[in-house]
């Protein structure tokens, strides 16, 4: 049987919403759908090539109708202004960005679970555009996300190559996808839960019984990384002067190591690297530890 990764693209949608766009998101229902149910006139589409180092290729198709799209570029611009009334080259920007992250996240997230049947995944896109309804096909192995944005709901559409079909069981089966936080929050008892390591290893060594089951509570709490290039202070009337164009010099120096942040606070020091395409950062100090050179 095939590994499935239908919990993974669950939860990396929402994820990926709820830290590019900053609004609570959770997932309604996924089901089997036609060409029909994408009731606008137009829709952004976005193919994503799969290729993995086990032998699978595949692609994925997402179709995003003038809703989900224009909620994208809303939300990215801090809900200021009014939702426009069809997509334009803004909106395919930012649809193309957040698809982007969905897949660099995805592609993470599943090399990380060490699947036999899909090692190396690596996700690209290969096109993106503005297209009419009425001009796509029939569109077979079509899927409907329904997705809440602060209440809201909306939908995309996923296509899935045959090759893939196998790795989305659950989306296929129309079996219900639960939501990371509502699994957390199912009964555990009877359940062997994974030993924790490194850190947490030994701060649990130092706790009793009953300290240690309430800390391992907080495991599962995501937490925003970022990281800081640099900082500056101005003056407000500095600020409204700026135009685009206008190039902002930094105190921090380039040869300087970034900030590394956990929910806003600074937790260590590292280096801007490359990792497959991809901006990256390479711990240089964590706490108390530092990198030896």
């Amino acid at each position: 049987m095939a590994s499935d990764i239908s919990n993974i693209i669950n939860n990396e949608f929402k994820n990926t919403f709820e830290s590019l766009l900053s609004i609570s998101s959770s997932i309604e229902g996924v089901k089997l759908a036609s060409k029909s149910e994408i009731d606008t006139e137009q829709s952004i589409v976005v193919v994503v090539a799969m290729d993995s180092k086990s032998g699978v290729k595949s692609e994925i198709t997402y179709y995003l109708p003038t809703l989900i799209s224009t909620k994208f570029e809303y939300f990215m611009l801090g809900g200021i202004g009014e939702l426009k009334a069809s997509i334009d080259d803004e909106i395919l920007d930012a649809a193309k960005e957040i698809i982007s992250t969905i897949s660099g996240s995805l592609s993470t997230t599943i090399n990380a679970q060490d699947f036999t049947d899909l090692k190396g995944v690596s996700f690209s896109q290969k096109d993106a555009s503005i297209k009419q309804i009425t001009s796509l096909p029939e569109l077979n192995n079509l899927y409907r996300f329904d997705f809440n944005f602060n209440k809201d709901l909306v939908s995309l559409f996923l296509q899935f190559d045959k090759n893939l079909l196998p790795f989305v069981e659950k989306i296929v089966n129309g079996e219900e996808i639960i939501d990371e936080e509502e699994e957390d929050e199912l009964p555990t008892k009877g359940k062997n839960s994974p030993a924790p390591k490194g850190a947490a290893a030994s701060v649990l060594a130092l706790l009793g019984d009953e300290s240690t089951e309430n800390l391992k509570l907080l495991f599962g709490v995501k937490l925003r990384f970022s990281v800081r290039l640099g900082l500056k202070t101005f003056l407000l009337k500095d600020i409204v002067n700026w135009d685009v164009g206008h190039i902002i010099e930094l105190e921090q120096m380039v040869n300087e190591p970034l900030d590394i942040l956990i929910n806003g606070v600074k937790v260590g020091e590292g280096e801007a690297v490359i990792v497959e395409g991809r901006f990256g950062v390479k711990i240089k100090n964590i706490g108390e530890k530092k990198l030896e050179l």
